[in-house]
């Protein structure tokens, strides 16, 4: 039951980070690059955001794998990784329907 749990705990940090990547690429580093010309600001972000990103989907496979999500559950997962704020958005739905989770 434990191996479960850090499972979860990892998912669930990763998506988190996955998340704010994703919102400071969109939300800061973009707006900096042709706003302000400041091109290295997306270089950098985005490329700790592809890492992150590939992260999320080989953490979401073990969870996958572990936790027998079925496989809407983890198309779900794989779609909120790819909308603003998405990554949230599932967690707070998984926290509802697992009992075992609490919030973070």
């Amino acid at each position: 039951m434990i191996l479960l749990s850090q499972a979860l705990k990892l998912f669930r940090t990763v998506s988190y980070i996955e998340g704010l990547s994703f919102i400071l690429l969109l939300g800061i580093a973009m707006p900096l690059k042709y706003m302000f010309n400041m091109p290295m600001m997306v270089t950098v972000t985005g490329w700790i955001h592809g890492i992150l990103f590939m992260l999320y989907f080989a953490v979401l496979a073990y969870v996958m794998f572990v936790e027998k999500w079925s496989f809407t559950k983890a198309l779900i997962a794989a779609i909120a990784s790819v909308i603003p704020f998405g990554p949230f958005i599932f967690d707070a739905k998984l926290v509802k329907q697992e009992p075992n989770i609490k919030s973070m």
